[in-house]
């Protein structure tokens, strides 16, 4: 067999190969547009040249307090600028960006500054508090600097550090010569799972999957050119499914959101012509049941895309007349966010209503930049059949999938075993192809797009001196998507309310994973003891 003569002297070199990221796709869109708008917050407005030049400031000025490859940066951030700049600064440096979940409570912070190796930590001072509790139950002691938002001075809390922000940024130099990955296979980002089965785990992103991410998203979600991002989906989360980088392809407006409320949602969507926002069913709850006085018309259409559990088809509804056009998707922390679609076919439209329904029900297909997704048997690795009803594990193979988890190769060889990504979700095949969703492995809550674990809430609850069995499962939320519901028996000679349970439950756990309903009952178990989940979800539904 003759040799392969696109082989020989076709090599890759700096003219014909540079590794894929995404931080250069700031620089394109600030030489090309540099005086559009790229970001807006309260009454700011910052250019992309502006953008460009503060990002490489801050970069900049990491370097010169250590920074560099290998290390890490943290940031304890809202939706405001300075969670933008940091997404292209600190991989700027050849180090690793950690986004802290704004919701989570002390312990699990001290324990992702510990497991992360912190450097430096940015730290809005509307978290002041809770990061000064965390700081103190961390061993990892990173320099501090203070993040105060001028356009909220009233959520300001006191300052952990004397190193202001700004003052940091113009110390900093804005041509600052930024460093290219070697290898688009480095670390760009660390994001940690929820703690769902004992610590979070660390998952590791690459410049090469957020890179892929950056052209995937905009496809899929039908960005032109300019488009106009509303910031309902945190940034902390899966580093705001890439939409920080994203944007930078098309050159579109970044409209920061500190507090996803209502009044401020319709103000930006009608004042700056918003085209896109995500999240989960929380936002849509939010806007659908604002107060008259918070709403505004909404003259033009905008998409929204949305995860975590389909809506009833009564807030599609509602949504669709409120004037958003709906597309479905479904991830992982580990693919980046999503690494699905529902995509919609038009003939579909025409379908009587119960197949119609059925159909926005699944989560769909492969989202652009992934390379395989399928159902799988997880002992045989052989896939299931394509009849919507034989139920396995949804796998994902591709180049937007996790480098894998931060110091834990067990875990990491685990979700791989076979040549795939193992998600945990139980889903089957349908015959065109499309998935769905149909259990969670692990009894997983998705709440507002967070995740909760049932064993942990109910690991507290037995710690009540009353409770003598209990079991949480998710109640469906029209607001949150999902919220705990717990089904509690109590030890005989022994009493306890609603109220109380709950009230111990939020004392011991961030108040999200509480459970907003307790029900006490002979709970159902099977003949060798097993607590029966499958019959608690349907109680739930009416509990």
């Amino acid at each position: 067999m003759s040799e392969n003569p696109y082989s020989i002297g076709l090599d890759k070199n700096p003219a014909n190969y540079q590794p894929l990221t995404p931080i250069g796709l700031l620089e394109r869109a600030a030489a090309v547009y540099p005086e559009h708008t790229a970001i807006i917050h309260g009454s700011k407005r910052v250019s992309y040249s502006e953008f460009y030049a503060r990002a490489r400031r801050l970069a900049s000025a990491l370097v010169s307090r250590g920074i560099g490859p290998g290390d890490t940066v943290t940031v304890m951030l809202s939706n405001t600028p300075a969670m933008l700049e940091a997404h292209y600064a600190v991989p700027m440096t050849g180090a690793v960006l950690h986004c802290l979940n704004t919701r989570l409570d002390a312990p699990i912070i001290a324990f992702q500054l510990d497991h992360a190796n912190s450097k430096i930590l940015i730290s809005d001072r509307e978290f002041s508090g809770l990061m000064n509790e965390s700081l103190a139950l961390a061993k990892a002691k990173p320099l501090i600097i203070d993040y105060y938002d001028t356009e909220y001075p009233d959520a300001a809390g006191p300052a952990l550090s004397d190193l202001d922000y700004e003052a940091v940024l113009a110390g900093g130099d804005p041509a600052f010569t930024w460093r290219t990955p070697p290898d688009e296979w480095d670390a760009i980002s660390l994001n940690y799972t929820s703690g769902t089965t004992g610590n979070p785990k660390g998952v590791v992103y690459s410049h090469r999957g957020a890179a892929l991410m950056c052209y995937a998203n905009t496809i899929a979600t039908g960005m032109g050119k300019h488009p106009v991002y509303l910031w309902t989906l945190p940034m902390f989360h899966c580093n705001g499914w890439c939409f920080p980088w994203s944007l930078s392809v098309v050159a579109g407006t970044h409209v920061c959101l500190r507090w996803v409320r209502a009044k401020a949602m319709y103000d930006a969507i009608v004042d700056h012509k918003v085209t896109h926002l995500s999240g989960a069913p929380i936002v849509m709850a939010t806007l659908l049941n604002a107060k008259d006085e918070e709403r505004r018309e909404i003259t033009h259409r905008v998409a929204f895309n949305h995860a975590a559990a389909p809506p009833p088809e009564s807030v599609m509804a509602r949504m669709n007349e409120a004037g958003f056009a709906l597309t479905h998707l479904y991830g992982l922390t580990e693919t980046y966010g999503p690494a699905t679609l529902n995509e919609w076919h038009s003939a579909w439209d025409d379908l009587p209503k119960p197949a119609k329904d059925a159909r926005r029900s699944r989560q769909g297909v492969r989202y652009p930049a992934l390379e395989a997704l399928t159902v799988m048997d997880p002992v045989t690795m052989t896939r299931v059949p394509a009849d919507g009803e034989t139920i396995g594990e949804v796998m994902f193979r591709g180049n937007i999938v996790m480098k894998g988890y931060l110091k834990n190769p067990e875990a990491t060889a685990e979700a791989f075993e076979g040549g795939w990504f193992h998600s945990g979700d139980l889903g089957v095949l349908h015959p065109d192809g499309y998935i769905q969703l149909k259990d969670r492995s692990k009894d997983i809550i998705i709440s507002g797009g967070e995740n909760i674990s049932s064993i942990e809430v109910e690991d507290v609850l037995y710690k009540h001196p009353a409770v003598a069995v209990c079991a949480v499962v998710a109640k469906p939320d029209e607001k949150w998507g999902e919220t705990p519901c717990a089904f509690v028996e109590l030890k005989p000679g022994t009493s306890a309310t609603e109220e109380e349970l709950i009230a111990w439950c939020r004392e011991r756990l961030a108040h999200f994973k509480a459970p907003r309903r307790i029900v006490f009952i002979d709970v159902p178990k099977t003949s060798t003891g097993k607590v029966q989940k499958f019959r608690l979800r349907e109680l739930a539904k009416d509990a």
